[in-house]
């Protein structure tokens, strides 16, 4: 049967969907020792998935580096908790292999992070987001796209928690796991239908928007008691106005003899 995938995959279509669960093994790493054992597993792999993860900031002007690496193969993710071991010299072989293939979604700036830590070559990667468009697909959400290749969903509860916590929660790593692990997925999926030509694209036209109207008067020039409701009607009537201006009169009929 030919695999239906859409242009657009509608957000209100992922929510009853069953959820995706990560069926392998996951391993955080907090020492160097452990990261140099778990690179040398990975790098026997013949295809990874990789994301990172940082500690959500909630003031202003509050930032914080990429405390997480998650990199998986097919059943097992690794968990490189970077705030405890920065980017040791097993992390930095593993970032700037170029013999295994590693696949990100929205990598770019997952890279940009990590060198703001400390600056590497990158190996070999693949973005998500440069591949799938060649398939007619215009979502670059990894919540979307595994919907709409999968029929399956990906929590995102616990994007905003606290990454750089003492113990992560299991709920945090099956997130954190799932996100790396699911771009092979995707990766191999998309490499299949573009081989295979084995699927239909369903393209969903982009909703009409309402017309912008800019207030004709800043909120000091208002005078006493205006409000904004009075303005957003006067800038829908300006906006009715002008369309029913723009409309071309018909024609009249006039009866053949």
């Amino acid at each position: 049967m030919r695999k239906k995938i859409y242009s657009k995959f509608d957000k209100k279509g992922i929510t009853d969907l069953p959820l995706v669960q990560f069926p392998g093994r996951i391993i955080s790493i907090i020492t160097a020792r452990e990261a140099e054992k778990a690179v040398d597993y990975l790098l026997s792999s013949d295809i990874l998935g990789v994301d990172t993860e940082t500690k959500p900031s909630f003031r202003r002007g509050e930032q914080h580096q990429v405390c997480l690496l998650q990199v998986a193969n097919r059943d097992t993710c690794f968990l490189f908790r970077l705030h405890l071991t920065g980017i040791t010299p097993a992390i930095k072989r593993l970032l700037e292999d170029t013999s295994v293939r590693k696949i990100g979604l929205s990598w770019h700036d997952d890279i940009r992070g990590l060198e703001a830590r400390e600056q590497f070559v990158p190996g070999f990667f693949v973005d998500l987001q440069d591949i799938v468009p060649s398939l007619g697909v215009h979502d670059l959400s990894l919540q979307k796209l595994y919907a709409n290749f999968f029929h399956l969903k990906i929590s995102k509860r616990q994007r905003l928690s606290n990454w750089e916590a003492p113990f992560l929660s299991d709920k945090q790593k099956q997130y954190a796991a799932i996100d790396a692990w699911s771009c092979i997925n995707l990766y191999e999926e998309i490499d299949r239908l573009k081989r295979t030509g084995d699927y239909d694209l369903v393209k969903v036209e982009e909703p009409e928007t309402e017309p912008v109207c800019a207030p004709s008067a800043t909120p000091d020039d208002k005078p006493n008691g205006a409000s904004a409701k009075t303005t957003r009607k006067s800038c829908a009537t300006r906006a009715t106005t002008a369309t029913r201006k723009s409309k071309p009169k018909e024609p009249k009929q006039t009866k053949k003899s």
